[in-house]
């Protein structure tokens, strides 16, 4: 499986776990229909924020893994660099070997 559909699982997860939790909050609190009303209309004032923080995260996270795969990226084109040259190399000498 790719870090990327790990990524994408884990904020499946985190999403509806959170729906449950929450669900599961609002049938067990010991308040009264009016009071989780008004817990709900807070929380839904605030989905905006929540949102635009949770997409922050991620944008911040996706750079981040970006950046380390762009870095793994790198050292694997200098090690097929350094893998090539020695190939030419033991080729050149091969060469010179055969010739003498």
């Amino acid at each position: 499986m790719s870090q990327d559909q790990k990524n994408n699982n884990f904020i499946i997860g985190l999403v509806v776990g959170s729906g449950i939790a929450t669900i599961a909050t609002l049938l067990f609190s010991p308040r009264n229909g009016s009071e989780n009303r008004k817990v709900l209309k807070k929380t839904a004032e605030a989905l905006p924020e929540i949102a635009q923080d949770f997409s922050s995260t991620l944008q911040v996270n996706r750079h981040r893994l970006s950046t380390s795969a762009l870095k793994k990226w790198d050292n694997t084109l200098d090690r097929l660099k350094t893998a090539i040259i020695a190939g030419v190399e033991a080729s050149q000498n091969q060469v010179n070997l055969d010739d003498k």
